[in-house]
């Protein structure tokens, strides 16, 4: 992948592992995430999708530290974050918009007093009458009548509480935003106002997404490039429309054949492809390719090791061996 300097977000090799109680005194390694690596350039919008479990949030959530990582290297703006230094910096322009609206707002606090928290956390103003005004601001720029300020988020829609939680995320002015799956939770006429809220902010505030979601037509839109997840693993990474026209790894293209498009023309010429089989546990989960037991061009080879993230046409990156 290119110069490294273009890249804002580098995550090399990342790997998070649970213990899980196994019996009365044992325990086993539950591997969230396994090996995973990517890179997003500023101002780009990185999609990452997945059936539920396969450890998108996971993901989110040790990039931010919020987990400590097992092992591997997360690099910001050319930088490690390892320590508690880096860790403090990094998260001054690295933030997150969570799924559910609703637990990740404190009933007990006020709308102006939750979005005001990372500013009363870092003190970035030096008067009340400036905290106020900035609180103004966010709520402006995320569509939010001032007169708002003094209510509770139990007061408000789905819709008007993550807009709550994205003025929140925004402001200590961040370069980078992890959003998960932040309209999953919300009617889908909601949904559309939100996902083009986060397009217009993306492009005044000059933000940069990892988007973490399900729905596949909502990561088509609002992305740049996606990267498809299974059990832990990233199976494939491409430009969004490279993804969507020409998917290679078995696991994308029965993912793909599932998304359903308002046309019967197209429900007609293309079958959904139903996968065999159970989705293996992650407390045991099967050698090499993690997809083998459910692949229809599962050979001996793919038993053996977890094929390498390869680059296949340009900017188009597959781990499988039987392309």
């Amino acid at each position: 992948m290119n110069d490294q300097n273009e890249y804002l977000v580098e995550v090399n090799h990342l790997k998070q592992y649970f213990s899980v109680p196994n019996g009365l005194w044992g325990s086993v390694k539950l591997k969230a995430v396994d090996d995973v690596s990517f890179k997003i350039k500023e101002g780009e919008t990185l999609g990452l999708v997945g059936e539920s479990g396969c450890g998108k949030t996971t993901i989110g959530r040790s990039l931010l530290h919020l987990y400590k990582p097992t092992a591997g290297e997360i690099i910001f703006e050319g930088k490690k974050i390892e320590d508690e230094k880096s860790i403090k910096e990094f998260r001054k322009k690295a933030q997150m918009v969570f799924q559910d609206p609703y637990s990740s707002l404190d009933p007990r606090m006020t709308v102006s007093d939750i979005i005001a928290e990372p500013i009363d956390v870092y003190r970035t103003y030096s008067s009340k009458a400036e905290r106020q005004r900035k609180i103004h601001e966010l709520m402006d720029l995320v569509g939010l009548s001032s007169e708002h300020a003094t209510r509770y988020a139990h007061e408000f829609s789905g819709g008007q509480r993550q807009r709550i939680g994205i003025a929140r995320a925004l402001a200590l002015n961040p370069k980078f935003i992890v959003c998960d799956e932040p309209v999953s939770a919300l009617d889908v006429s909601i949904q559309a106002q939100i996902i083009n809220m986060f397009d217009d902010l993306q492009k005044r505030l000059k933000l940069t997404y990892l988007f973490i979601a399900h729905d596949l037509l909502v990561v088509k839109h609002i992305s740049n490039r996606i990267a498809v997840m299974y059990l832990g693993k990233v199976v494939e990474i491409a430009p969004a429309n490279e993804l969507y026209n020409h998917p290679l790894h078995p696991y994308t293209i029965s993912l793909l054949s599932a998304v359903q498009i308002p046309d019967p023309n197209y429900a007609r010429q293309h079958n959904r492809i139903i996968l065999e089989g159970d989705v293996p546990s992650p407390l045991n989960m099967p050698s090499g390719c993690p997809f083998r037991t459910r692949c229809p061009r599962a050979t001996p080879e793919c038993a053996g090791v977890m094929p390498e993230l390869k680059e296949v046409s340009e900017n188009h990156f597959v781990a499988c061996y039987n392309l």
